[in-house]
């Protein structure tokens, strides 16, 4: 059984998310080992989202009520959040519209920037942390393997994806407002990851050709070299900082990276330095202390008098105190989300449309596969059948094999039926009814390893759509 336990945007704040984001790669291990029957799961924690897929191994009937508390007791655990709360803010889907909803998350239709492009990416790495952590399942492979190949469908085929959109492309065109001119705008890149990346050429898009580098863990100089940028070391971050007109942090460090202290800072040295310039340059630097956001009005080197911070981490990168300092405002994610555009439904109709026929066919397809043990165990029961009636018929005489080629023939006439009948009642739901149904009359229960029989099941499904498709 397939569950996904959801918090995103929709429905939880982002105080939480910023919790639940910060504590994402322990939460996949103690999931699967909190309780007995949750066989996998994987964990797909983005700025704006926080899910849990589960594979749990309930049988018929059973609830899985006791595991799903399980799994959350174990996500408040590692993420210092109480099990009620979290019970009261995630959603819980189940079934087949697990593959739904992970479909349409994957093509960016469950985003704050509907069809952003990095989603996608998170997702598929998702799935690898959950293998190097043993976390995964057949079904939950399978499950996220599809997710991917349905993402890259609805990329190939609708325009949803072909605009660039992201919350990096958003958050500047929120700053629109604020920049003056984009290519006289000094800026600070504050992370190195893929995010940084994907800012650094949203940057360049509107024409910023100034751009620095800073990491926290030490990973500049190869970022900046990889990009032709320039790199700035832990000495001197406060002042390029003081001296950047926007600032975007991205980085994946667990504490504030840019505060009040470091803005203070960096204006503070420059502050020392004028003190002992010559009284001829006091005024020069004056003018330059003045210089608007994108206007350079005076020496490069010199602390700017209005600055945008535009945090895109999570958890936050910036401290909140930053906006205490003297013209400087903060665009988080939490004020981008606000202003997040409406879904444009003309656009994204399609993209819906292919995911909802791909969640289908995935849960019909699953479907049969529920039922593959009985289907295995009808056929071995009937064609064991067959083999004693052939023996019997080779030593009665049948030297021509005319009676073998009878019997089989006949074997394959009342299979068929039953065949039929299985995957009508496994797409309807009713597998259990086809289970018992040839328990009832052949006496015929699916083996008791059910997954020693998976590969055999799987090569009889394959066997019986080649002869549907003859």
């Amino acid at each position: 059984m397939l569950i996904c336990l959801t918090a995103s945007h929709k429905n939880a704040g982002f105080d939480m998310l910023e919790r639940l984001s910060a504590t994402a790669d322990a939460a996949g291990p103690r999931i699967r080992n909190g309780h007995s029957a949750v066989q996998g799961a994987v964990v797909v924690a983005t700025c704006n989202r926080f899910e849990a897929y589960l594979d749990l191994d309930a049988a018929e009937g059973d609830s899985p009520v006791p595991a799903v508390h399980e799994a959350i007791r174990s996500v408040g655990a590692v993420a210092g959040l109480e099990p009620e709360e979290l019970r009261s803010t995630f959603g819980f889907v189940h079934g087949n519209a697990v593959a739904g909803h992970l479909f349409a998350v994957a093509s960016g239709l469950e985003s704050v920037v509907v069809g952003e492009g990095e989603i996608a990416g998170q997702v598929r790495r998702s799935l690898e942390r959950a293998r190097a952590e043993g976390t995964t399942t057949p079904d939950l492979e399978r499950l996220f393997q599809r997710a991917s190949q349905i993402s890259r469908r609805v990329k190939n085929e609708t325009g949803i994806g072909n605009e660039g959109r992201s919350v990096v492309r958003l958050a500047l065109e929120l700053a629109e407002s604020r920049i003056t001119d984009w290519s006289a705008t000094r800026v600070l890149l504050v992370g190195t990851g893929r995010f940084a990346g994907a800012s650094l050429a949203a940057l360049r898009d509107r024409g910023v050709t100034d751009v620095r580098v800073f990491s926290p863990s030490g990973r500049a100089a190869k970022f900046a070299t990889s990009h032709g940028i320039e790199a700035v070391g832990h000495r001197d971050v406060a002042a390029a900082a003081a001296t950047s007109d926007v600032i975007v942090t991205c980085t994946t460090a667990e504490h504030h990276v840019v505060d009040r202290a470091l803005l203070e800072a960096g204006r503070a040295g420059f502050g020392a330095s004028a003190g002992s310039a010559a009284a001829g340059s006091a005024a020069a630097g004056t003018a330059a202390a003045a210089r608007p956001l994108g206007l350079v009005a005076g020496p490069a080197e010199a602390p700017v008098e209005r600055q945008l911070v535009i945090d895109l981490g999570l958890p936050r990168n910036v401290a909140p105190d930053v906006v205490e300092v003297h013209g400087v405002e903060l665009l988080d994610l939490e004020t981008i989300r606000i202003h997040a555009p409406l879904e444009e439904f003309g656009a994204t109709d399609a993209a819906r449309a292919i995911v909802g026929g791909a969640a289908r066919a995935f849960g019909e397809s699953r479907e049969e596969q529920d039922v593959a043990p009985a289907v295995v165990a009808l056929r071995r029961h009937v064609f064991d059948l067959l083999d004693g009636e052939i023996e019997r018929a080779r030593t009665r005489g049948d030297a021509d094999g005319r009676t073998e080629e009878a019997l089989r023939h006949m074997a394959g006439v009342l299979l068929h039926t039953p065949m039929v009948r299985s995957r009508e009642l496994a797409r309807a739901g009713e597998q259990q009814a086809w289970i018992d149904g040839i328990a009832a009359i052949f006496g015929v229960t699916p083996a008791a390893d059910a997954s020693a029989a998976t590969s055999e099941a799987r090569a009889t499904l394959r066997d019986d759509a080649r002869e549907r498709h003859a």
